[in-house]
């Protein structure tokens, strides 16, 4: 319990704010119904959010405290003001060349309005969010160094094609160059355009750690940038935020206050934040092998949702569905190995 208790702190005052804002403009009921909403984005952020706990306690049980302590206190600020606020605010702006100010004041007097445009800018940030999900996958996919496989042979074939080089890159843009074409023709450059930048974005974030690599001690300092860099920070931060995309333009679904849904989505924000630390502490990951499996093959799924989504609407309930079923199929195995390791 102890690793949830600062997210139970903010809850309550977030819950408490949420009403304030409520009661505010329209009394004790509005007040309520307010808080509640803001309960109800919380539950949601978190039940969509569990596979994204799991790849980043696989990170994170890498860095050292320090950096895991930056994850928990100025990781979070990022995650609640900048990707759930800030950054919604910049892709309106970005979209439609209203200054930034305008779009912030847009949010808070004309939630309607600034709703419109947030989705109006969704192929772009499907495309974008979908493609770096999608490498992520890959990356795990193709990793021809990993020796504990969940789907036997599956699994193993499919990592023996990472000894191709950069076939995760490859992949990734042949399947954007075949969605776009199901894209309206009006948006099929900006799917590119977004789609492409997603890759680049992962390729640079993934690759940074070649910079500090030395001929003599090139293992040594690579493992010491991915356990407690600044790089890891900002790729765990990045993944954290394509999860967020489509959370954010889905709230708008439950209510239209820009104010409910930050406070919300930060609830839900928090709380994964602690589950991933106590995963971490927990040794969770180490008792059942196959959970970050699971995360992944959820990850998986929800990039190619997300790419579906750029012309078919998808419902949020199916998305959190199809990442639960991964998960609980990969608890279920892990289960079962560790019962059949006891037995020999």
């Amino acid at each position: 319990m102890q690793h949830f208790r600062v997210s139970l702190i903010i809850a309550i005052v977030c819950l408490s704010i949420s009403f304030y804002w409520g009661f505010q403009t329209g009394g004790m009921n509005a007040g309520v119904t307010a808080a509640m909403l803001a309960m109800i984005l919380g539950v949601l952020e978190v039940s969509l959010s569990f596979d994204n706990a799991v790849v980043n306690a696989s990170i994170l049980k890498r860095m050292n405290e320090k950096w895991q302590g930056y994850f928990l206190t100025w990781g979070i600020l990022i995650a609640v003001f900048g990707m759930r606020l800030v950054f919604p605010i910049a892709i309106v702006q970005f979209a439609t060349g209203i200054g930034f100010m305008d779009v912030a004041d847009m949010a808070l007097h004309d939630a309607p309005k600034y709703a419109e445009h947030l989705t109006g800018a969704h192929v772009q940030i499907a495309s974008f969010g979908g493609m770096f999900l999608l490498m992520v996958f890959f990356g795990f996919l193709f990793d021809e160094d990993r020796e504990l496989h969940w789907l036997g042979y599956f699994e193993r074939k499919f990592a023996s094609f990472g000894k191709l080089e950069s076939i995760e890159i490859i992949l990734s843009l042949g399947i954007l160059l075949g969605m776009q074409n199901f894209v309206l023709p009006e948006e099929r450059l900006t799917a590119i355009v977004a789609g492409v930048s997603g890759v680049v974005l992962f390729v640079i974030v993934d690759s940074m750690s070649a910079l500090f690599e030395d001929e003599e001690e090139g293992e040594e300092v690579s493992d010491a940038i991915k356990r407690g860099s600044l790089m890891s920070f900002v790729y765990l931060e990045i993944l954290d935020a394509s999860f967020s995309f489509d959370g954010v333009i889905g709230a708008f679904a439950i209510t239209q206050d820009v104010v409910i849904i930050m406070l919300g989505l930060a609830i839900g924000a928090m709380f994964v934040r602690s589950l991933t630390v106590f995963l971490v502490r927990q040794g969770t990951l180490d008792n059942y092998v196959f959970l970050e499996h699971g995360a992944h093959y959820a990850i998986g799924a929800l990039a190619g949702i997300m790419l579906v989504g750029m012309r078919h609407e998808v419902p949020e309930v199916v998305t959190g569905l199809v990442g639960a079923l991964f998960i609980g199929l990969s608890v279920m195995s892990s289960i079962l190995y560790k019962r059949k390791l006891e037995k020999i």
